[in-house]
């Protein structure tokens, strides 16, 4: 196994601990405090559906990516597809929701695991940064949930949603206008 595909496999998993306990130390009331006042206005729970449900759906581009394919289709919607994932998934309850996630970042750090050196210079194309490869790709999969989780945060110590414009979705729009880098 190489350095930067062990470093990229303990980083997944290192972060996706982190974040399956930072769920685990919520209280009960926490999770239907709304994050977001935009889209379907996530509350907590919602925001962990995401993380299980975008997980699963890197993992799939990014298997497509390393079998030849471009990953996500010209006419994917990003916005669309977390508008029909996560209000249902997030009506599990918080502990399947986090076994959930634990298995779909297993699997992940399973599929890098078994990556040689050269398919981290695969490009194809990711859910909302566009073309790159998939280095990035899995940078962006354990770095995704970080940004997600200082607007929870926020929203949490505050005890008010994130006003449109800021946080997660602002940040991200304004690095694809940057270049995605």
């Amino acid at each position: 196994m190489t350095g930067e595909i062990e470093h990229l496999q303990q980083r997944l998993a290192a972060e996706g601990e982190k974040v399956a306990g930072f769920f685990e130390a919520l209280s009960p009331g926490d999770w239907d405090r709304r994050v977001y006042t935009t889209g379907s206005q996530w509350a907590v729970r919602h925001v962990l559906a995401h993380f299980v449900s975008a997980e699963r759906a890197y993992l799939y581009f990014m298997r497509d990516v390393v079998g030849g394919g471009s990953g996500v289709p010209p006419d994917f919607d990003i916005d669309a597809f977390n508008e029909s994932e996560v209000p249902s998934l997030g009506l599990r309850p918080p502990a399947e929701l986090l076994r959930a996630l634990r298995q779909a970042r297993a699997e992940t750090v399973a599929f890098v695991g078994g990556l040689a050196l050269p398919d981290l210079d695969q490009r194809g194309v990711h859910p909302w940064f566009g073309d790159a490869d998939l280095r990035f790709m899995l940078k962006l999969t354990y770095r995704h949930p970080m940004l997600h989780l200082r607007d929870v945060r926020q929203a949490l110590e505050t005890g008010a949603p994130i006003p449109h414009g800021e946080g997660y979705s602002s940040f991200a729009r304004d690095s694809t206008q940057r270049g995605g880098s």
